[in-house]
């Protein structure tokens, strides 16, 4: 466990915020099944906040089985940032964090995200105008640097640390490297010798085995899960028991993979429909255009939830075209029948 101001992170796992993936209801079955200490939003553009996008707006509902959350922001001018932070923290949020680690080049063509690492004058007032705008901590997370000449986040990290940044996340590659690559740990250990404040590690971690390695080897005070998250919060299970000192929890069993892979496509249709509960949603007038983009929008999770199950791999197109729950229904049914 560490705390962030009055934030206790308990067990230190943290969600890793990521771009059309963790949505609300992505969120709350990571939190029922995978306790995690601490979760994150998608990153929300400041600029899309600023000009009223409701699409965007909505990536920042909160609901209360998550807490505590953070909503993580992304933009290049510290006064739009700030006003985007303030409405954070008025829709709930526990803290707030700030994106420096975004690599795709929709990002950092606009100087958002990791492109920041290249201006680091602008990337301390932008923490700056966040702190100084909002009374819940602010948070940063940030790559090693742009590129391997420069291993920048040292001498960031204490600039933000100096503008009251409340905790750090680095993933321990360079902008450059994308996901390519392994993520070098020993970077975080080194960064761990340059701050006072909570360090959350990330990068590469995908079992419990790894989670309490990084822990061990670097020093750090938490560690952030991403891309092994996705499609399976047993594995956030496993890594939290791992924490806690609890035996490893069962392997699911298939029937759970796809009532969950159906509870998350129902929760997603409700979310779109703006509504608490898919029974709610099933009265709403435009359901069949809600549903219809809940399920496309997790086209690339789905077939994950089943991912190793006997036939999984042969149904994998039928997913892919799924339009409707009734479709997922008849085909995890038929996968169901052939596995079993």
């Amino acid at each position: 466990m560490f705390s962030i101001g009055s934030i206790k992170v308990d067990p230190p796992l943290i969600l890793a915020p990521m771009e059309d993936v963790t949505s609300l209801p992505m969120r709350i079955i990571a939190k029922r099944i995978g306790n995690p200490g601490l979760v994150f939003t998608e990153f929300v553009s400041a600029m899309a906040i600023k000009y009223g996008a409701h699409k965007t707006l909505k990536k920042m509902q909160i609901h209360p089985d998550e807490r505590p959350l953070g909503i993580q922001i992304f933009g290049a001018e510290p006064d739009v940032m700030a006003d985007t932070a303030r409405i954070a923290e008025d829709m709930g949020a526990d803290l707030v964090d700030i994106n420096m680690g975004c690599w795709v080049p929709k990002v950092c063509k606009t100087g958002s995200g990791a492109a920041l690492l290249k201006d680091p004058d602008n990337a301390e007032a932008i923490v700056k105008a966040v702190v100084n705008a909002v009374k819940v901590p602010v948070t940063v997370k940030v790559r090693a640097g742009w590129d391997y000449s420069l291993f920048a986040a040292p001498d960031l990290a204490r600039r933000f640390q100096d503008a009251g940044a409340q905790m750090l996340t680095l993933h321990a590659r360079f902008a450059k490297q994308g996901f390519e690559g392994e993520a070098d740990w020993d970077l975080i250990r080194r960064l761990r010798d340059s701050v006072s404040v909570p360090l959350v590690g990330n990068g590469d971690v995908k079992t419990a085995e790894d989670a309490m390695k990084m822990l061990r080897e670097t020093g750090c005070d938490g560690v952030m899960v991403g891309r092994a998250a996705i499609s399976n919060p047993w594995a956030l299970a496993k890594i939290s028991a791992a924490m806690e000192g609890r035996p490893e929890p069962e392997e699911p069993t298939i029937e759970e993979r796809i009532e969950t892979a159906l509870l998350h496509a129902q929760m997603q249709i409700a979310y779109e429909c703006e509504v608490t509960t898919y029974d709610e949603a099933l009265s709403h007038p435009e359901l069949a255009m809600h549903e219809g983009r809940a399920i496309r929008s997790l086209r690339g999770q789905l077939p994950m939830y089943i991912k190793g199950i006997p036939g999984a791999a042969q149904i994998r197109s039928e997913l892919y075209q799924a339009s409707t729950l009734d479709d997922l229904d008849r085909i995890f049914d038929g996968l169901a029948a052939t596995a079993g």
